[in-house]
């Protein structure tokens, strides 16, 4: 179909607001979490991969975390494993760890590759235990004991958090062509796989790396207030009285307090996207709109 006047005047205008957003975030690290619909959805897909080889095209480095939640979930129905949680937790025994090592960091991981690939990028897909660049320990679930109140930690099994990342490999990749893709599967010293929330990784990554922002794409519109309206941008010191006064829970505190992390240990910002929004991460970066709720540290301003 021929652009009409009008619509090639649209093109030219955006290209035209992107570019003061290119010329500042060249050369700087962006980590972007992916899953939600974004990842199910095959037209949002291909958006997506579109997206993360147009930043690096224009020497952005962007770096892919992915969750997979979902695919893990069918996968042990399928195979007749059944999935217990505990405040939100897989509970996650050696058997249900095979599936999430398979299912993360084969299927999942090398889908995104490939999709990044067919885009005409040259992604590497990578889980924590490749050069061992993600240590984990294992994470205690703590929950009320019934009698006395006193929290019980409750070990989950094979459910980890980062103790550390080693950029090594990151950085290597960075300084060529290639988009790491990060399964969120972390090792500890004694070799266990650990199954992470990929949200967390996403955080530990971009802390790690210095990244310039950190990207979480979810199934909503953004951080909202009480009268349901999307709070664009926020302080720290904002996000934090909303989670006093808990305009922010249930679900979206841990999206939250990873972001906060984050941005109080350095990046300078964290944005929680729509990721139903196609070419959402495009939108968020080169738009003076943007898509979703940005956070950044307003002292270090």
């Amino acid at each position: 179909m021929p652009l009409t006047r009008d619509s090639a005047l649209d093109i030219a205008k955006v290209l035209s607001e992107s570019l003061p957003y290119i010329q500042q975030f060249s050369g700087k690290t962006l980590v972007i979490k992916y899953g939600g619909n974004a990842m199910t959805d095959l037209s949002l897909q291909a958006g997506f991969a579109r997206d993360i080889v147009l930043m690096k095209t224009i020497g952005i480095n962007p770096i892919v975390v992915h969750g997979g939640g979902p695919q893990i979930g069918q996968m042990l129905d399928k195979l007749g494993i059944e999935s217990e949680f505990i405040n939100g937790m897989r509970v996650t025994d050696s058997r249900t760890m095979d599936v999430v090592e398979m299912v993360l960091g084969g299927q999942v991981n090398k889908g995104i590759v490939n999709l990044i690939n067919n885009a005409g990028g040259k992604a590497i897909g990578l889980t924590g235990k490749d050069s061992g660049f993600i240590q984990a320990k294992k994470l205690f679930v703590k929950t009320q004991i019934e009698q006395d109140g006193t929290p019980e930690a409750i070990d989950i099994g094979h459910v980890g958090e980062v103790e550390s990342v080693d950029t090594s490999v990151l950085k290597m990749l960075e300084n060529s062509d290639f988009i790491p893709v990060i399964a969120p599967i972390g090792v500890d010293q004694q070799g266990n796989s650990y199954n992470i929330n990929a949200d967390l990784v996403a955080g530990k990554v971009a802390e790690a790396v210095s990244a310039e922002k950190l990207m979480l794409l979810t199934n909503i519109a953004g951080v909202q207030n009480k009268a349901g309206e999307v709070l664009t941008g926020l302080s720290t010191t904002e996000v934090d009285n909303l989670i006093a006064d808990g305009t922010i829970y249930g679900g979206m505190l841990p999206k939250i307090s990873c972001a906060l992390s984050a941005v109080n240990a350095g990046v300078v910002s964290a944005h929680i996207v729509d990721g139903r929004v196609p070419h959402a991460t495009l939108l968020e970066i080169f738009t003076d709109e943007g898509v979703g709720t940005l956070i950044t540290n307003a002292n270090s301003h």
